[in-house]
C-alpha cells in the first residue's frame, strides 16, 4: 500500500556548534501509473507521474479532462485502483485505471513516459500538438479585487500537509465572492491542479464561474488545465512564465500574478477584476 502524504525520517539538525537530532516530516513522493481502458481494448500504461499521495482518483480523472481524453461530462465510467490478478487480488495503490464508457474524447498517445512532480506538458509529444488543441470558450467570471487579495490566505488555510512538511504546492478552486470549494495538495503544482479539476469531474460539481488559485508560479502547463477545464480566472502567489501570459491572454483568461498582501499584477483580462467605485 502507498505511504500517505507526509513521512517522517531522523535527522540531524546542524546549527553553528550545535548538533541536535530529532524527527523530520518530509513530503512524500511516490510513483503513480495511470492506465486506459474502454470497450474492446484492456488496459494499457498511459503515463507515471511523480505525486505526493491522496485524491488519486481526481488527479487522474483531471490529468484525463486536461489532456482532452475526457472532455464529455460522462466520458469516464470507473476509475479505480488496478488488481492485478495474475499476482494478488490485493489493489495496486500506485496504479490507477480510468475506464471510459467508449473511445475517448481523444485518441491517447502510445504513451507519455514518465513525467517529474515539477513537469507539467513534458509528456506531450510536441508543443505545436499542444498549440492546435481546440478548447471551448472559457467561462469569464468577475472578482471584487479585494477577494481576489484574500485568495492566497483562504487557500493557505486547506493546506493542511504543507503545515507539517513546508514542501508542497497547492491549487483550489474558489467562488466569485470567496468561497471555498475545494483544496489539495502535491508535490506538484500541476498535479495539484488536476485534482481539483478531477475532483469537479468525478462530483460532477460545475465549475462556472469559479476561479482557479495556485500557491506558486502560474507556468504554461497551469493555464492550459485552466483552458480545458474552462475556468476563466488564475491568481498565483509568484510569477507567470511568459507562455502562460500569451496563453492566458489568447485564451481570454484572467490571469494575476504576484498576489500577495495588498498587491497583485495582472496579465490579462485585467477589467474582470473589479474595483470599489
Amino acid at each position: 500500500m502507498t505511504k500517505g502524504p507526509a513521512t517522517r525520517f531522523k535527522v540531524e539538525v546542524l546549527d553553528g556548534e550545535r548538533t541536535s537530532r530529532r524527527e523530520d516530516v518530509v513530503t512524500t513522493e511516490e510513483p503513480l501509473e495511470l492506465r486506459l481502458e474502454w470497450p474492446g481494448r484492456p488496459p494499457e500504461p498511459l503515463v507515471v507521474t511523480m505525486r505526493t499521495p491522496g485524491s488519486d482518483f481526481e488527479l487522474a480523472a483531471g490529468f484525463c479532462l486536461g489532456e482532452g481524453f475526457a472532455v464529455r461530462p460522462d466520458a469516464i465510467r470507473t476509475v479505480a485502483y488496478c488488481t492485478d490478478v495474475a499476482l494478488t487480488r490485493e489493489q495496486q495503490f500506485n496504479t490507477v485505471t480510468v475506464t471510459f464508457d467508449g473511445p475517448p474524447d481523444r485518441e491517447p498517445p502510445q504513451r507519455y513516459g514518465v513525467t517529474s512532480a515539477a513537469c507539467g506538458v513534458c509528456g506531450q509529444q510536441s508543443l505545436d500538438e499542444l498549440a492546435d488543441r481546440e478548447y471551448d470558450p472559457v467561462d469569464p467570471v468577475e472578482v471584487p479585487v479585494d477577494v481576489v487579495r484574500r485568495l492566497p490566505d483562504l487557500l493557505r488555510e486547506g493546506q493542511t500537509t504543507f503545515n507539517r512538511t513546508g514542501g508542497l504546492h497547492a491549487a483550489g478552486l474558489f467562488t466569485a465572492d470567496g468561497r471555498k470549494i475545494v483544496v489539495k495538495e502535491d508535490v506538484g503544482r500541476h498535479n495539484a491542479v488536476d485534482k481539483v479539476v478531477g475532483w469537479t469531474v468525478l462530483n460532477h460539481h460545475s465549475r462556472k464561474g469559479l476561479v482557479l488559485a495556485v500557491s506558486g508560479r502560474a507556468g504554461y502547463e497551469i493555464v492550459q488545465k485552466a483552458v480545458a477545464a474552462g475556468i476563466g480566472m488564475i491568481v498565483a502567489v509568484s510569477a507567470p512564465s511568459s507562455l502562460a501570459v500569451d496563453l492566458a491572454r489568447q485564451s481570454n483568461i484572467t490571469l494575476a500574478g504576484f498576489t500577495r498582501g495588498d498587491r497583485c499584477v495582472v496579465y490579462s483580462a485585467s477589467e474582470r477584476i473589479t474595483r470599489p467605485a
